[in-house]
């Protein structure tokens, strides 16, 4: 049999006890409801697909960018390249557009499907735990979309400045791209960015529990920003302005995790001490 907590100071030893059969049924209705919600911001993106891909999606090949504007503003202006966006496959758009919406729906939706996430992990916490986590939906809600924003306003421009404008020296190229390869490096530009913006939440978790030190990452500072390189090197084009651009604020990241581990193993040892 499996214990669940409920609420108070008990541990799960001490609670009511739940089969098997019940937390399936319990997960079972976290993930429909994480669908429902994903599911009609999707319907709602793909209603007004012509206004969003107008608006967001194709946004980067104007020069009223946000991006561009700010760079022109302090005299280093750059804009977009010349190049067009074709259809190389029948029902490419629709599929597209059937993709993207729900790309963009998990993304709104992310607050909410995380909580729900949560509040199913959350029972089985006993309280000094559950009060450590307090407000950890708020932390990863507002980190992911920092890294969707930081992708998209940042690391999306340069990498279609580059890509899109790169030639090889032939007037015989064209210098086009197809829809879906276009939404798929936008897409790869923001949602992996996401993730990766989660590092401090998951080096707090880690150290939490006695896994990870900031010892230990001192010690491999200069081993953590290759990785670093070579995971946003997978994640971006091969283009070592936008490589930094992802890896940099990363390894910021790392270094702000790092303290953030030290305060954690403070608060950890203070806890066993009073044991």
């Amino acid at each position: 049999m499996i214990k669940k907590v409920t609420a108070g100071d008990q541990s799960p030893e001490e609670e009511a006890e739940m089969s098997f059969l019940d937390h399936l049924e319990e997960l079972r209705w976290v993930i429909i409801k994480a669908l429902i919600s994903i599911v009609i911001f999707a319907a709602v993106v793909y209603i007004f697909h012509d206004l969003f891909f107008e608006t967001v999606m194709f946004a980067h090949t104007k020069d009223s960018f946000p991006t561009y504007r700010f760079f022109c503003n302090i005299g280093a202006c750059f804009g977009p390249p010349e190049f067009e966006i074709i259809q190389t496959q029948m029902g490419e758009q629709f599929f597209t557009a059937l993709k993207v919406s729900f790309w963009v729906g998990l993304i709104i939706s992310f607050p909410y499907v995380f909580h729900q996430i949560w509040s199913f992990i959350k029972p089985g916490l006993y309280p000094n735990e559950r009060k450590a986590a307090r407000g950890v939906v708020f932390v990863c809600s507002s980190l992911f979309l920092i890294g969707i924003l930081f992708g998209y306003f940042i690391m999306a421009p340069f990498a279609i400045k580059f890509l899109a404008g790169y030639t090889v020296g032939l007037s015989t190229v064209n210098n086009s791209t197809s829809l879906s390869s276009f939404v798929n490096y936008l897409t790869m530009f923001t949602i992996p960015t996401g993730i990766l913006f989660q590092l401090p939440v998951l080096v707090y978790f880690l150290a939490k529990v006695g896994l990870l030190t900031a010892d230990f990452m001192r010690q491999y500072r200069k081993h953590a920003f290759v990785i670093i390189l070579i995971l946003a090197a997978i994640i971006t084009p091969p283009d070592i302005v936008t490589q930094f651009l992802i890896g940099v604020p990363v390894y910021f990241l790392y270094e702000i995790s790092i303290n953030i581990a030290k305060r954690t193993e403070r608060k950890r040892q203070k806890e066993l001490d009073n044991l």
